[in-house]
């Protein structure tokens, strides 16, 4: 079983810029790929950014590319999503998840096992 705990959410104006992390505990294992997805009230949970195991490859939605950054420390357990240029459309509960298979593509929520509880990002204008 592994646990995944977000941190690092907040208000912030829009334009800023925020760092959320996610600490693993448990059966961790540095193989697994990270991703971090999101969800805004009324609105279906969206996929964000996603790590390879080894953090060579990143993935990014179009609506956040070149804004945000994935990054993980394997050695800490952690990993983290830069926002900058933040836009009131980025405000969400942002989730993070971890993918032991790899049944399915980066995008697909399907293919996380295990999640976050999420915290909350607000981007006022």
């Amino acid at each position: 079983q592994v646990q995944l705990v977000e941190s690092g959410g907040g208000l912030v104006q829009a334009g800023g810029s925020l760092r959320v992390s996610c600490a693993a505990s448990g059966r961790t294992d540095s193989t697994y790929r990270m991703g971090w997805f999101r969800q805004a009230p009324g609105k279906e949970r969206e996929f964000v950014a996603a790590v390879s195991s080894s953090g060579k490859s990143t993935y990014y939605a179009d609506s956040v590319k070149g804004r945000f950054t994935i990054s993980r420390d394997n050695a800490k357990s952690t990993v983290y999503l830069q926002m900058n240029s933040l836009k009131p459309e980025d405000t969400a509960v942002y989730y993070c998840a971890a993918d032991p298979n790899r049944r399915l593509g980066p995008h697909n929520a399907r293919s996380y096992d295990y999640w976050g509880q999420g915290t909350q990002v607000t981007v006022s204008t």
